[in-house]
């Protein structure tokens, strides 16, 4: 199975072992002879409710046979001839089982009757689109914890199980995502219904250290690609919404690895006898280095990064109706680099061009963000109309400081290319030159959020009602201090030349210091009703207000979900049809003019948004006895005064006003399931076109025949790609489940990008290369408290214990993250690429307690 995924280049030393050690895994592979076979049928329904289970699994831990539970919990299994056999029963969402079954037990009456128990806190749901039946993906935590990650940040998985979700062009470096086309500002984020930040000041992924979300804390999640509901915010592409645990018992974990480490610790105490008054804590530290995946790039030097998070969250029961919970965050990253020397090549088989350059000078950055909140919730006992409501408060606080003053002495040369006696030797002298970077930008933010929620749900002419509502306030607070400037020499000019003066490149020299409040209200009402016992049809209608004091606009956005679900269908059918209006209004960066200015009578940005999903369960016997999902969603968005951007590596470089107009259409598809028993995987597909026209640009594409070009209506926006793929697959020994791999794959077409200082009528007319990558894991179970007798016994302290050995990029492909522009003497610029990490190997050490 490895084999035909992988694809192993032959003429690296570190690939054929890497297939030495795959074909070992192999030889253990067996496939079971033909033997004879005993019948045994049975039942499982849950402990709690005794209502039947189906989609269990149900099979023998070092055999290959195996069964699956019907919706009436009923089963079937074919066994070998045997004297007893020892049956395992496994369900996402329930503790596994183990049972020994005697063939002296076995009759033409027989009937196996088994009950398992919900597991607790050790699943992580996630939802992409609807709260209850459309469009759910579970897993186990744990599978998450062993995921291939550079980051270690939740956003690496989201390209895998999130529709329409793309990497940012920082790769694996970065926690920034694009969703159908737009850019990372247009996502919401928000843990227990707090909304929570990033810093502004980022340009390039080295300089990311942990986001937001601690996946050790995390209970479940919810990930909208669009279409929203109304109680969600004012942005244009996505939401994740992220539950933290309330715990019952204790449990920690300690995570180690060249990459850094992390630990957690969980519990909850009694202060009644009823069990109702009760506190409960969650508290999760967690610091990353990312020093040994630097030193792969190009730029050669002293990299110094340290990324460290701090996060608690605490909740107290006052009695059943009123809980308190308390959310902190402290969050630092400091990045240093100390820059030496760089060679870059860039051509063809006929043509290789090599920069090559000498630094002088350094880096320091650091971004500090700082978040606590408090909610107070009331839940009501009525049980013909039960009721809630909730006040939220929270408050950020954000420094960010990036200062570097970089000399680069750099030589552009063309060298004989192809496989002769004097490749590599220089032919051409292209371009040599200085290029000297200066930056002191300073950027400090506090934000107020405040917000009363309530709901009711109620029957009216037998449909049920959920109503809910919803009136907030934002106070924003901006300082920030810009300066920077550029100085290019080539060839012993400065450029532009003046006889007279030495001139910069660019200054941009700035200072602003401003409030703004932002203000609104929201309702919706989640209306369903079952139609003549076989249909389901549920109607969410909302409306969002909002109001901004800093430019003095105001809107209402309608928004509208419908879903028809037919009851009692084996295949799970599931239709939705979502859209409305989802307008955006500005913050720091999207006022921010390329000279450092803010525009303050900037409008909000608007779009109109329709999508049609459906969701059907189907099988693929000849592969996996399992059921699997398919989920498809098409969608259409329409933008109009929107902030034209470009990108640079994470940095988003916005022009500041509202001058374009754009749209974006595209068909998301996932299917998932259990290719092997119990252990789940995904495979996503998407396809995007996104393209904008500036106002009052007649845009044009490059023709050979006509130097001027040829007009057209629009061209790509900077996040267009064309394809994306994302995998993530699990499989394990068969004789041993002990050991897994984990693999996961990404591939996007490349992002479209344009001639510095010249992007407006040719605009992105170019792109980087496509961007591939695997990721590869192979992790080993040293100790299970549940299986005492198949471990080793010197981790018996802990509760469960996992070693991984992790490839990351194990092909060795070399990534393009962004472009420099570098001007020859013959006043010709080459875009010479900035790659992303290479291939690297990794150790990591998971201990539960």
């Amino acid at each position: 199975m490895l084999n035909r995924i992988v694809n192993i280049r032959n003429h690296f030393p570190l690939e054929k072992l890497l297939l030495v050690f795959i074909a070992t895994l192999l030889s253990l592979f067996q496939t079971e002879g033909q033997t004879q076979t005993i019948l045994v049928k049975g039942i499982i329904l849950d402990e709690e409710s005794g209502t039947p289970i189906e989609q269990v699994i149900i099979y023998i831990p070092e055999r290959s046979f195996y069964s699956e539970s019907k919706l009436d919990g009923s089963f079937s299994i074919q066994l070998p001839d045997q004297a007893e056999w020892n049956l395992k029963f496994n369900r996402l969402g329930y503790q596994t089982k183990e049972l020994l079954v005697k063939k002296s037990d076995v009759h033409s009456d027989f009937i196996l009757k088994l009950s398992l128990k919900k597991s607790i806190s050790k699943e992580i749901e996630i939802v992409d689109k609807k709260d209850n039946e459309g469009a759910t993906v579970r897993e186990q935590v744990e599978a998450f914890q062993l995921l291939p990650s550079v980051s270690s940040n939740l956003e690496s998985i989201l390209p895998v199980i999130g529709l329409g979700v793309r990497s940012s062009a920082g790769g694996e470096l970065s926690s920034q995502y694009s969703v159908r086309g737009g850019s990372y500002d247009e996502n919401l984020v928000f843990v227990n219904d707090f909304e929570v930040f990033r810093p502004q000041l980022i340009r390039n992924g080295q300089q990311e250290g942990l986001s937001f979300p601690n996946p050790d804390l995390i209970k479940d999640l919810k990930f909208s690609s669009g279409g929203f509901e109304s109680r969600y915010g004012d942005k244009m592409s996505s939401v994740l919404d992220i539950r933290y645990k309330t715990p019952d018992r204790f449990r920690s974990s300690l995570v180690l690895s060249p990459l850094g480490a992390s630990a957690h610790l969980e519990g909850s105490k009694l202060f009644s006898n009823d069990a109702v008054k009760k506190f409960s804590y969650l508290l999760g530290v967690r610091y990353k280095t990312t020093k040994y995946l630097l030193s792969s790039l190009d730029v050669e030097g002293e990299y110094q990064p340290n990324f460290l998070d701090i996060q608690s969250f605490l909740t107290y029961s006052f009695n059943k109706h009123w809980k308190l919970s308390w959310i902190a965050n402290f969050n630092k990253s400091v990045f240093k680099l100390i820059p030496e020397s760089s060679s870059v090549a860039k051509g063809s088989f006929f043509q290789v061009i090599n920069l090559n350059t000498v630094f002088e000078g350094a880096e320091e950055d650091v971004f500090e963000q700082n978040m606590s909140g408090l909610s107070l919730n009331y839940f009501s006992d009525n049980k013909r109309n039960p009721y809630f409501f909730k006040l939220i408060s929270s408050i950020h606080q954000g420094y960010e400081a990036e200062q570097f003053d970089i000399l680069g002495y750099y030589r552009l040369v063309e060298v004989e290319a192809g496989n002769t006696d004097e490749k590599g030797k220089e032919v051409k002298l292209w371009g040599e030159g200085t290029q000297h970077l200066y930056n002191r930008d300073f950027l400090n933010t506090l934000i107020w959020n405040q917000e009363a929620r309530a709901g009711i749900e109620f029957n009216f002419n037998s449909i049920q009602h959920f109503v809910q509502a919803g009136i907030f306030w934002k106070n924003e607070h901006i300082e920030d201090k810009i300066n920077e400037w550029e100085r290019l020499d080539s060839a012993g000019y400065s450029l532009p030349y003046d006889e007279s003066r030495l001139v910069l490149n660019y200054v941009y020299k700035t200072q602003n210091n401003f409030t703004n409040n932002k203000m609104g209200f929201w309702v919706q009402d989640d209306m369903s009703w079952l139609i003549a016992s076989k249909q389901l049809l549920k109607i969410t209608p909302g409306l969002r207000f909002h109001h901004s004091d800093l430019n003095r606009e105001s809107f209402i956005n309608p928004r509208l979900k419908l879903e028809w679900i037919p009851v009692q269908n084996d295949n799970r059918m599931h239709i939705w049809l979502a859209g409305g209006w989802y307008y955006q209004p500005p913050f720091y960066r999207e006022m921010r003019l390329v000279n450092g200015h803010l525009n303050f009578n900037q409008q909000a940005q608007k779009s109109n948004q329709l999508l049609l999903g459906i969701q059907r369960d189907f099988r693929m016997p000849k592969i996996s006895p399992s059921q699997f999902r398919w989920i498809s969603e098409i969608y259409y968005k329409n933008m109009w005064d929107v902030v034209s951007y470009d990108l640079e590596n994470v940095r988003i470089r916005y022009s500041g006003i509202n001058d374009s107009k754009a749209y974006a259409i595209g068909w998301d598809n996932r299917i998932y399931g259990e290719f092997v028993p119990g252990a789940e995987s995904w495979v996503n597909i998407s396809f995007l076109r996104t393209r904008e026209r500036l106002n009052g640009i007649q845009h044009k594409e490059r023709d050979a025949v006509n130097p001027d070009g040829n007009a057209i209506k629009d061209v790509p926006r900077p996040t267009d790609q064309l394809f994306a793929l994302g995998m993530y697959f699990q499989d394990y020994l068969p004789k041993n489940d002990r050991f897994k791999m984990h693999l996961n794959i990404n591939v996007a077409g490349g992002l479209p990008y344009g001639l510095k200082g010249d992007n407006l009528i040719f605009r992105n007319d170019k792109r980087l290369k496509a961007y591939h990558r695997v990721d590869i894991g192979f992790s080993f179970l040293m100790w299970d408290q549940n299986t005492p007798n198949r471990g080793f016994r010197f981790m018996n302290f802990t509760r469960q214990t996992w070693l991984s050995l992790e490839v990351f990029n194990l092909l060795k492909v070399k990534n393009e993250a962004s472009v420099s522009w570098i001007k020859s003497l013959y006043n010709y610029q080459f875009a010479i690429p900035n790659y992303l990490s290479s291939r690297r190997i990794n150790l990591k050490l998971r201990m539960d307690f």
